[in-house]
């Protein structure tokens, strides 16, 4: 874990700062002395209390959307989702990602690697390169799918945590915030982001797999989505830009299958109704994955 990543933290007990750990430390500790291990897969767990009345991703669930976007049916999502996440980092040498609903990490880690990629590319010659680091945190409710966030991002801060909380994260400390198919805390959102930070949203379009939502068991999505989003976060956030992202698919049985489980229908399908239905569909399905990208940008530091 970076330093600078612990030094944007905060202690979900007092509210105070971490002390910066050594290398090859397991657990992290606050000025008050109050500490936290760091689980032996890599993430670290700073939920506290009651925990969260959400259902957490189980791990059948999280193996579903990592076989899924392992195949590489959302990279025209990813690919999208990267150049909108280069062009609102600041030109400053570091800057700070929170992924906030990270999962399995998937999205984060294709971020990360194409900005990696570009900061190792020429700007103005051989001898000029893209220096900038940027560093990053993510946060979800499932261990079971940060056990596969910390693999894909070790050098991320992976935080067990139920996003409808106070993040654990200090003010004014994060450049870039990411919600993808997540919850949206909007004043915690507009707390944590530096002014000229902006946040990122990824929402589906009504017409998102509507080819396979019955099958899938996916849920109705309203045709006026967007300007609910945008409703939603007018307190604290203003749109600044929104575009869609088209993905043809040809998805085999066995990829309608992870659909149907890896998203929130996973808790309640019954695995034998839907084999049953997945031995009815043809060798190739074609769908269309449907999305909005849209840009905010705070209109208040809370």
């Amino acid at each position: 874990m970076e330093p600078c990543v612990v030094e944007a933290l905060l202690c979900p007990h007092c509210g105070l700062e971490f002390i910066v750990p050594q290398p090859g430390a397991n657990s992290v500790v606050c000025v008050e002395g109050h500490s936290f291990d760091v689980a032996r897969q890599g993430y670290l767990n700073l939920l506290t209390g009651h925990g969260t009345k959400f259902l957490p991703d189980t791990a059948a669930m999280v193996n579903a959307r990592d076989a899924f976007l392992d195949a590489g049916h959302y990279q025209g999502l990813s690919d999208a989702l990267a150049r909108q996440v280069e062009a609102a980092l600041p030109p400053t040498e570091t800057a700070l990602l929170v992924d906030a609903g990270t999962g399995t990490g998937y999205y984060l880690q294709q971020v990360l690697g194409f900005l990696g990629a570009r900061s190792n590319e020429a700007v103005a010659g051989p001898e000029h390169r893209d220096s900038r680091r940027v560093d990053a945190v993510g946060l979800d409710i499932s261990k079971f799918a940060l056990r596969r966030a910390a693999r894909r991002n070790p050098r991320a801060a992976n935080i067990v945590w139920d996003l409808w909380r106070a993040l654990p994260l200090g003010a004014n400390t994060a450049d870039v915030v990411l919600v993808i198919f997540a919850p949206r805390n909007a004043s915690e959102f507009a707390r944590i982001l530096k002014p000229g930070g902006s946040l990122i949203v990824v929402t589906p379009l009504p017409a998102h797999l509507a080819e396979i939502a019955k099958i899938a068991g996916l849920l109705a999505i309203q045709e006026e989505k967007e300007a609910a989003l945008v409703h939603s976060m007018a307190s604290h956030f203003s749109l600044v830009s929104s575009h869609e992202v088209l993905c043809p698919l040809e998805l085999s049985p066995a990829d309608v299958g992870n659909v149907a489980l890896m998203g929130p229908a996973g808790h309640h399908l019954d695995p034998v109704a839907l084999g049953q239905q997945l031995a009815q569909l043809p060798e190739l399905t074609a769908a269309t994955a449907a999305f909005r990208i849209s840009v905010f940008a705070p209109t208040r530091q809370a």
